[in-house]
């Protein structure tokens, strides 16, 4: 869809630069603009909470869609009993809709749909974020024993964000074993179900 309007950029969220994202770029045999961001200013910006995720953003610099699950086909995992469902194929067909549409694409939100989608962040959430932004800058300074307190004080502000854990557990041994023990204690799906429909 890059000939018909459509650019994509990539931000890998992760604060152990190009030694951890880079080799994910490599392995794609990326095409499309790829961005590391170490200090998640991307994730603060638009409230991302896991990944993958998308946001579309219009040729003005207009947020038409918030984040939501951006995979790239449909698909149902289960782990430990649950259920890990993507609906890809509706994403990416909405996705060309839009870029065959534009403002008149049906996936495209009103500014009523979007305001009742996108709240404003509360206390708790915003001092999480700051915990964790200065968690990352701790981290970058070599101060790892802070880093951590300060990821895990931003986990208990905003437990629902998996990005908060995956980027502390990322530094550890046990990775996948904390992963297992969130997942399966965790509330709701893990990626929450699309709402592609836009404008009423």
């Amino acid at each position: 869809m890059k000939g018909q309007g459509l650019e994509i950029v990539a931000a890998a969220q992760d604060t152990g630069g190009e030694a951890a994202a880079g080799k994910w770029y490599d392995a794609a045999k990326a095409t499309y603009t790829t961005l590391i961001d170490t200090g998640h200013a991307v994730s603060s910006a638009y409230q991302l909470v896991n990944v993958p995720a998308g946001v579309w953003i219009d040729e003005q610099g207009r947020v038409v869609r918030p984040p939501e699950t951006a995979a790239p086909k449909t698909q149902e995992l289960k782990i430990g009993g649950k259920l890990i469902t993507t609906q890809g194929d509706d994403y990416v067909a909405a996705l060309r809709d839009w870029v065959a549409k534009g403002d008149k694409s049906e996936f495209v939100l009103s500014d009523e749909e979007y305001k009742r989608r996108v709240k404003e962040r509360s206390p708790q959430e915003k001092e999480a974020d700051a915990a964790f932004r200065l968690a990352v800058a701790l981290h970058e300074k070599g101060q790892k024993d802070l880093a951590t307190k300060w990821w895990q004080r931003a986990q208990t502000l905003n437990p629902e964000s998996w990005n908060y854990h995956r980027q502390d557990w990322s530094f550890s041994t046990d990775a996948g074993k904390k992963w297992m023990e969130k997942f399966q204690t965790s509330q709701g799906d893990y990626y929450p179900k699309l709402e592609l429909k836009g404008k009423k």
